[in-house]
């Protein structure tokens, strides 16, 4: 491996976090490295393997959405040199890159570190990005901005070993008013602004998430201060962490573990594990984001639009007024989310002119926002657009699709969903460009059932399928009605109605909306229409759309081809790794309990005893979930593997702890007060563990091999 340049890199933890993944491919290389481990590891890195062999997409952390322009500009130049001409912008208000070498992963990382953007924890069994509100900070409607919140949330839980290597990934949003655009219904944990007797707080939202088996949430405060914010989501984490499933990756999200035991009895183990946290309240500092205010450029050209009437559009689409006094937010409608990096260089250069505030904020359904941006700079601004193709009009509009990458890069697509997305947007702006107008009426797809592009939670959404017939495969799309908002911010999932041809799916859509406008009431929003219609018939809209699932006539040669590509479609799909990865190897798990017995250590000698405790608890489930394994016991959950392991080693006199059972052995974490004399005598006792552990294993040993 080549040098890495780490001289403009600021900040010591980054540094060792680059070391440590260039160490890490070096010896995988080598074939040192356990292969599942190391996907596991780089995962946590942002380092994510790709639908074609042998390159990766690097996902970038941009904690609330939020990209100044130098980051940008970075970003642009970093994948000119390591990845292709063109960047994407996800859902989960990410950047990411694709077609990397693995071996430039750490160069990337080190160059983006820069301008201090991360990469970890991007990926893989961690708490993810942490989104919010585009609007956060100028919405007219917030009672507070949430944006400190969300990067104090960030910051804290960022390289926290409580959050290092759960079952599965863990989701969490900010909205910036109860009209939901952060879409808490839909996360591990969702916060709402609210304020109570003139105090900040936040309604909290628990348990909600899409996939396969999307849910709802929960409501768990309907006014939790902003001091608790964080130890309450401390306490979720470790909740989930311990009794999460972690053999079964399908089952393996809080959603999951709140289905199985309740949720009152999921609070109540919340609530249990409030003794254990070193910081029962957490101020937070919002002086740490600087509030934007308008720029000092005064002096904009005067300039006639381009484009007369879509000036207009333009304005009524994609500009608001602000809650500050004479700033407006311009949005920038991304055609699915996919733009090159010298488009986004010259909109940073918009930025560096004077035009908005150095904060672009990435929106949920993969746009930009602009903020700050003065009345009079407006016709100037939007020739600047229109001639770089970024003042279409229709910003989060029934135009406006939302698309994962689909088959395009991921290795878990069936069908084209970016294909389809620009087909439906043209036959809109073609035969029914009013839609640009309708906020009513969300369009998301993705390409398979993990839902990156969220149609669970679309009023009309897609997920890519495939159909087979004469003995060949044709790309599919599963039709789903009835998520998202209805006319009174009720939210709700998806149903399923039918799977359709990919080529078939613009003139079902048509004729979809053909009935909606022929047969909606005066101002019904679509899902009242929806549910309306089911209401008195289930059967509607599968009647409707079945004319167009009918494949017993000639089937054109173009409907083996998918939306978008050239050469008859392939279903191929290969293994995700958007869920991270389940390690289940003795030799493995054992290495995994040292390994975090020696960070118990490390953390105690430097004083850092909090994180220390931690760690000693994690090397001593690590520890032994690898012996249950050795006798082939299966287990799914920290509690089980607890119980598991005090009946069958300690319970029977095979594992002896001193006369103690492994559950309270264990259990002293969430029984104490954490301090550093607890901290020492835990590290002792995971260390008399870790010492016993070895001479058990090689007792199974010695035992398999007289087998």
């Amino acid at each position: 491996m080549s040098t890495i340049d780490l001289s403009k890199v600021k900040d010591p933890r980054a540094k060792e976090d680059i070391v440590e993944l260039n160490d890490k491919i070096t010896s995988f290389f080598s074939g040192k490295e356990d292969e599942e481990k190391f996907r596991s590891f780089r995962l946590s890195r942002g380092v994510y393997g790709q639908r074609q062999e042998g390159v990766q997409m690097i996902r970038i952390k941009l904690p609330y959405g939020k990209v100044t322009a130098k980051q940008l500009v970075k970003i642009a130049d970093t994948a000119d040199i390591y990845a292709t001409p063109k960047m994407h912008l996800t859902t989960r208000q990410d950047i990411q890159v694709h077609y990397v070498s693995l071996k430039d992963s750490p160069k990337v990382w080190a160059a983006l570190e820069e301008e201090g953007i991360t990469l970890r924890e991007a990926c893989g069994n961690t708490v993810r990005n942490v989104t919010a509100s585009a609007t956060a900070g100028v919405d007219p409607e917030e009672p507070f901005d949430i944006t400190p919140y969300a990067h104090a949330l960030f910051e804290y839980f960022l390289r926290n070993p409580i959050c290092q290597e759960m079952g599965r990934k863990f989701k969490v949003s900010f909205s910036s008013s109860d009209k939901d655009t952060g879409y808490s219904f839909m996360h591990d944990i969702g916060f709402l602004p609210k304020v109570k007797d003139g105090a900040l707080g936040f309604e909290v939202q628990v348990g909600g998430g899409l996939g396969s088996q999307p849910a709802l949430s929960h409501k768990a405060y309907d006014f939790l201060p902003t001091d608790q914010m964080i130890p309450f989501m401390e306490a979720c984490l470790r909740v989930f962490d311990r009794y999460g499933e972690r053999a079964s990756r399908g089952k393996a999200r809080m959603k999951f573990l709140i289905k199985k035991i309740g949720f009152e009895a999921f609070m109540e183990l919340v609530e249990k594990q409030k003794t254990a946290l070193i910081n029962k309240s957490v101020a937070i500092d919002t002086s740490k984001v600087i509030e934007g205010s308008l720029g000092e450029r005064t002096d904009f050209p005067q300039e006639i639009p381009l484009d007369a009437k879509m000036y207009e559009d333009w304005t009524k689409t994609n500009v608001f007024e602000q809650k500050q006094k004479d700033a407006f937010g311009v949005y920038i409608k991304i055609t699915t989310g996919d733009l090159s990096n010298d488009s986004a260089r010259a909109l940073a250069a918009l930025v560096d002119e004077g035009y908005a505030a150095d904060d672009i904020r990435i929106t949920v359904n993969q746009g930009f926002l602009l903020k700050f941006v003065r009345k009079e700079a407006l016709p100037s601004l939007f020739n600047k657009l229109y001639t770089l193709g970024f003042a279409n009009p229709g910003f989060d509009s029934t135009a406006d699709i939302t698309a994962c990458p689909g088959t395009d890069t991921c290795n878990l697509g069936i069908a084209s969903s970016t294909g389809i997305s620009k087909e439906l947007e043209r036959l809109m702006l073609e035969k029914h460009y009013d839609l640009i107008f309708n906020n009513d009426i969300k369009i998301k797809i993705s390409g398979c059932m993990n839902a990156c592009g969220q149609h669970s939670i679309a009023n009309i959404g897609f997920q890519g399928m495939s159909i087979k017939k004469n003995g060949l495969v044709m790309p599919a799309l599963q039709l789903l009605l009835g998520g998202g908002f209805d006319k009174e911010g009720k939210p709700s999932i998806a149903d399923k109605v039918v799977k359709l041809p990919a080529k078939r799916v613009p003139e079902a859509f048509s004729f979809l909306l053909g009935d909606y406008e022929e047969n909606a009431l005066e101002g019904e929003y679509f899902n009242n229409y929806y549910r309306r219609q089911i209401a008195e018939d289930k059967m509607y809209f599968f009647k409707l759309m079945k004319p167009y699932t009918d494949l017993t006539t000639e089937i054109p040669e173009d409907y083996y081809t998918d939306w978008g590509a050239e050469e008859k479609y392939v279903k191929a799909v290969g293994v995700g790794e958007c869920a991270g990865v389940i390690l289940d190897l003795v030799g493995t798990m054992m290495l995994e309990a040292e390994e975090k017995f020696d960070l118990a250590e490390s953390r105690l000698n430097n004083g850092q005893w909090e994180e220390s405790i931690y760690y000693s608890y994690k090397s001593l489930v690590l520890g032994a979930k690898a012996l249950l394994i050795g006798e082939s016991i299966q287990c799914n959950t920290h509690e089980g593997i607890i119980n598991d392991f005090n009946e069958h080693f300690v319970a029977n006199g095979n594992f002896d702890l001193g006369g103690k059972s492994f559950i309270d052995y264990v259990e002293q974490i969430n029984g104490n007060e954490p301090s550093l004399a607890f901290a020492q005598s835990y590290y002792e006792d995971a260390k008399a563990f870790i010492s016993k552990m070895k001479e058990t294993r090689t007792k199974q040993l010695a035992k398999e091999a007289t087998v």
